[in-house]
């Protein structure tokens, strides 16, 4: 889509941003200053291990997937943020003893930080998505009066809106796996910090405010396994915002084909803003009520397959423009699930 090399390092970027509120916190507040030290301690292998990645395509996705985890380890550890239990009986049970508690969270951190990689697709996607779920987090932290969780995910918010503006809508520069697995990682340990420091807050909240990237994966893996039987971890073409952009957007690409990829890849963004938002808007509101946390899961859920089902078999819903094409304009076996 691009016409030029494009630099992978905007993680680069997310990191100084919050770096830089390190140095804020220990000006005006030490306390803080020492939790997010801690905090961007436990970031450390997931970013390096992207970043490195990066820098060189030699870091496997097996060794990217064990320094994800192991980030999740070092949060549970240094910060104790951990999956709470779901008010579910027995699976309460099971997460009341510590190496089930470790494992679990290890795996939620590790997945949502590759959930974020895998809708790192289209410009401004991953970071939008990512500063919305921030700003959500923001006001549920500041409801509840938890000043760190709220000050982490504010300068979550300006890290993300700093690469942006260079991100959106031309592309300059791309967020990278050190930027994803970053931002993965901060969205994780702190969801699971908010509900851990504060029982009032419904334990389904990570689930719900996350819930786009996190369905996106599992979907994903659902449809590569099982669909197509092919390897889980096989790269596609089919993911929903690829869709999007094939079925909806290539009446962007014009002619001499300069710019206007590009221009077509910006502009499918903004649809997965507001799928996003189907599921952060309910949580935002709802933050203490996790039966309104369940309908609001399970209405994102419907919405995102309905969505895909009639994109991916050219039924494209008339409330998503009048750009669409016919079958036989767009048809592409390979791409099809």
């Amino acid at each position: 889509m691009h016409q030029h090399v494009v630099p992978r390092i905007g993680g680069v970027g997310i990191a100084a941003g919050l770096l830089a509120s390190l140095g804020v916190a220990y000006w005006q507040w030490p306390a803080l200053g020492n939790s997010l030290a801690w905090l961007l301690a436990a970031a450390l292998p997931s970013f390096a291990l992207g970043l490195h990645e990066d820098l060189t395509k030699a870091v496997s996705p097996r060794r990217r997937l064990v320094a994800t985890a192991f980030s999740g380890l070092l949060a549970w550890w240094l910060l104790g943020a951990k999956v709470a239990p779901l008010g579910m009986g027995v699976v309460d049970q099971v997460l009341g003893f510590t190496a089930v508690s470790l494992g679990v969270t290890m795996l939620f951190v590790a997945g949502l930080a590759n959930s974020v990689n895998i809708i790192d697709g289209m410009n401004g996607l991953a970071s939008m998505c990512s500063a919305i779920m921030f700003a959500a987090m923001t006001y549920v932290a500041l409801q509840v009066g938890d000043v760190f969780v709220a000050a982490m995910s504010v300068a979550g918010v300006g890290a993300c809106l700093g690469f942006f503006v260079w991100n959106y809508p031309r592309g300059l520069i791309f967020l990278g796996d050190g930027g994803a697995y970053l931002l993965g990682f901060w969205l994780s340990a702190l969801s699971l910090l908010l509900v851990a420091r504060n029982p009032s807050v419904s334990p389904l909240l990570p689930f719900t405010l996350l819930a786009y990237p996190m369905f996106e994966t599992l979907f994903t893996m659902y449809r590569r396994k099982v669909i197509r039987g092919r390897p889980m971890t096989l790269p596609d073409g089919i993911h929903l915002h690829t869709l999007i952009y094939r079925r909806l957007m290539r009446w962007a690409l014009g002619r001499d084909g300069s710019m206007e990829p590009t221009r077509g890849n910006s502009m499918t963004s903004p649809y997965l803003w507001v799928l996003s938002s189907v599921s952060v808007v309910p949580a935002t509101v709802f933050w203490d009520n996790s039966v309104a946390m369940l309908v609001a899961c399970g209405v994102f859920v419907l919405a995102y397959l309905s969505l895909y089902s009639r994109i991916v078999t050219f039924r494209t819903p008339s409330w998503m423009g009048r750009f669409r094409h016919s079958k036989q304009v767009d048809a592409e076996p390979e791409q099809q699930p």
